[in-house]
């Protein structure tokens, strides 16, 4: 257990915050005690989850940072498959706030999923770039469950772009989780940033005017009314 704690110290985390870390460890040490198959269900729950959870590649890094005799292409394969599944989850559970859309905005979202159901990679592609990069996907899938949306590529391209990006983010460890823990000292802080990051993503996504951006090529913004009260 002191192993453990003193190995999440060293990433960064601030001294003053003894019990926290402590609480960390734990889970660390529970879930990790279940090998690939406990790092596998703590992706899911993070996934699963909408806002106030920290990014995914922290959590694999940091168990990778605990465990260096796990493999980095079997762990980011297993991550990749929690994440996946936690977003199918998300996407499910988004689809059911759909009756509170207003007809409006219905028919704006409708309009991307026709647009990307008529490109053959149209959903690869664009679940591919969220899960390669940084870009919060959990208002990526939220919109896909908004959208009704429904494609295989949804996932294959999600479970691609984050075995990538886990990867790569597990083997740089150190330098990749160190700047982000010292950026977001205070760890709740850090997620809501990134959390309103997201919805201003999210905001965004619901204010284009998709009919005129995709049959007449020019950007224009409707009023974002989204919730039909």
């Amino acid at each position: 257990m002191k192993f453990l704690c003193d190995k999440i110290l060293i990433q960064g985390f601030r001294n003053t915050e003894h019990d926290n870390i402590y609480k960390m460890a734990d889970i660390f040490e529970i879930f990790g005690e279940l090998s690939y198959f406990g790092i596998f269900l703590v992706l899911v729950g993070v996934n699963a989850s909408p806002i106030l959870m920290p990014p995914s590649w922290v959590v694999l890094t940091s168990f990778y940072l605990l465990d260096p005799s796990l493999n980095v292409v079997v762990l980011a394969m297993v991550g990749a498959t929690g994440a996946t599944i936690g977003r199918f989850f998300l996407k499910k559970i988004s689809g059911s706030f759909r009756k509170f859309v207003s007809e409006e905005q219905k028919s704006n979202l409708n309009i991307v999923g026709d647009y990307l159901n008529k490109k053959k990679y149209g959903y690869a592609v664009a679940s591919f770039l969220f899960g390669a990069t940084p870009l919060p996907s959990n208002f990526l899938f939220i919109s896909y469950g908004l959208m009704r949306a429904k494609s295989i590529g949804i996932y294959v391209g999600f479970w691609l772009g984050r075995t990538v990006s886990y990867v790569v983010m597990i083997n740089f460890g150190n330098a990749a989780l160190r700047p982000f823990l010292e950026i977001f000292e205070d760890q709740l802080t850090g997620i809501l940033l990134i959390d309103a990051a997201g919805i201003g993503i999210l905001v965004f996504f619901a204010s284009v005017n998709w009919t005129q951006l995709i049959t007449q090529r020019k950007l224009g913004f409707v009023k974002p009314k989204v919730w039909r009260l």
